[in-house]
């Protein structure tokens, strides 16, 4: 049993649901999965997880790099993209935030 809590943050439920299965079947804990940056403020105040896998295009009024800089600005939390979006200007706003991948 792992002691490391990992929130997704993923606006697909299918593969969020899909990512929780895999990480639940090598032994870590899945927090909760949320579907928009303001939700993932929100549980990442409260519980404070491990790790944040952090989808770029969310529901919401924000997006994942938008979510990350305001989680970054009170906990040191790493977080690693999970996004089908590679152009140049989200991998250069998503650089800035220091991610642990992309």
């Amino acid at each position: 049993m792992s002691f490391i809590e990992i929130l997704i943050v993923e606006d697909e439920a299918i593969i969020a649901e899909d990512i929780a299965s895999k990480l639940e079947k090598i032994g870590y804990t899945v927090i909760g999965i949320v579907a928009s940056g303001e939700d993932a403020i929100a549980i990442t105040k409260k519980q404070q997880p491990h790790l944040i896998l952090m989808d770029i295009m969310l529901q919401g009024k924000m997006d994942g790099i938008e979510a990350v800089e305001h989680i970054q600005t009170q906990f040191n939390i790493p977080v690693i993209y999970l996004t089908a979006y590679a152009d140049d200007d989200t991998l250069n706003r998503a650089k800035v935030t220091k991610p642990f991948g992309y």
